[in-house]
């Protein structure tokens, strides 16, 4: 059971207000919606569950564990935030591979495969500098998935794709939600953003204005 609890979250950079009293709580096989124009505060509320950021005032917990407090970071959690960034003079089998050398989670066959899904080759010597933008894009995705966590957070996944690489995405956020995972994505597309979350959670101005099913659990 995995269960994510926002609870009062303020997050103050400066004397700006990026999260303001933010509350919320995500459980296991689920898709969670982010909704808001740039700037909306959907990128620091990932970046606190994430624990890459601390609240000013507030606390996120995962299974009632805090962030900061009980723990540093989420026990099992893959991510995806704004750019990917990997080594350019390797390959993304290479890179992947290295990254899953950390934890030691992910066989190099679990890598290969989730090169795969995301449409990719893992054979390809191709260094990652040479990559487009939507292959960066996969390669990034894949990262966040291929050990399996229980939580993904993806923010705007589907940007630089093409169609082919959309679909993809659907399916491949569809597969972690089937697994038991939860996810939490963004997207500018609200079509998109609707088909898939079961719940959407629409911000403004660092706050949540507004709570609805998505299309997924209508």
């Amino acid at each position: 059971m995995v269960q994510i609890e926002i609870n009062n979250v303020t997050k103050r950079i400066h004397k700006n207000l990026v999260l303001q009293d933010v509350t919320a709580v995500m459980h296991e096989g689920r898709i969670y919606g982010l909704q808001g124009v740039n700037g909306s505060g959907k990128t620091m509320l990932m970046r606190t569950i994430i624990g890459l950021i601390r609240p000013s005032e507030g606390n996120v917990s995962i299974n009632g564990k805090i962030i900061g407090k009980d723990i540093e970071f989420p026990e099992s959690i893959g991510f995806l935030l704004e750019n990917p960034a990997f080594l350019g003079r390797y390959s993304g089998f290479d890179n992947l591979n290295m990254l899953a050398g950390i934890r030691k989670t992910a066989t190099v066959e679990q890598v290969r495969d989730t090169i795969r899904l995301v449409g990719l080759d893992p054979g390809d010597k191709k260094k990652y500098r040479k990559y487009s933008l939507g292959m960066k894009q996969r390669l990034g995705i894949a990262a966040a998935i291929m050990e399996e966590p229980d939580i993904v957070i993806l923010d705007e996944p589907t940007n630089a794709l093409d169609e082919s690489g959309i679909y993809l995405v659907k399916n491949i956020l569809l597969r972690q939600k089937e697994r038991g995972a939860l996810v939490i994505i963004s997207c500018h597309d609200i079509g998109i953003l609707r088909e898939l979350s079961d719940e959407i959670f629409k911000l403004d101005t660092g706050r949540i204005i507004e709570h609805i099913c998505g299309e997924s659990d209508a």
